[in-house]
């Protein structure tokens, strides 16, 4: 196939919008791990698709909240004088 050489300007598309990457932040240990994205080029004539990506970015905030309550159990009775209340 051969392409003609353009006369006007590329035509944009219509946006693709990918899900939304959500991120949660914590302390976490960090590794390295190499990751290798080999390539190879084969020149041809192609019809080009330009994807013009953008990544809009939220945070969000989230604060964890604990209640204790605690019932002390009644303490048993005392008879008798309180040590001390004897002393002249």
């Amino acid at each position: 196939m051969h392409c003609r050489p353009r006369r006007r300007p590329a035509q944009v598309l219509p946006a693709v919008v990918h899900p939304t990457k959500c991120n949660v932040m914590q302390n976490t240990c960090e590794y390295i791990v190499p990751e290798i994205h080999p390539s190879h080029t084969t020149h041809l004539t192609n019809h080009v698709y330009n994807h013009v990506h953008s990544f809009p970015h939220t945070d969000s905030y989230q604060q964890n909240i604990a209640n204790q309550h605690f019932v002390q159990r009644p303490r048993p009775a005392h008879y008798g004088p309180v040590a001390g209340a004897m002393a002249p």
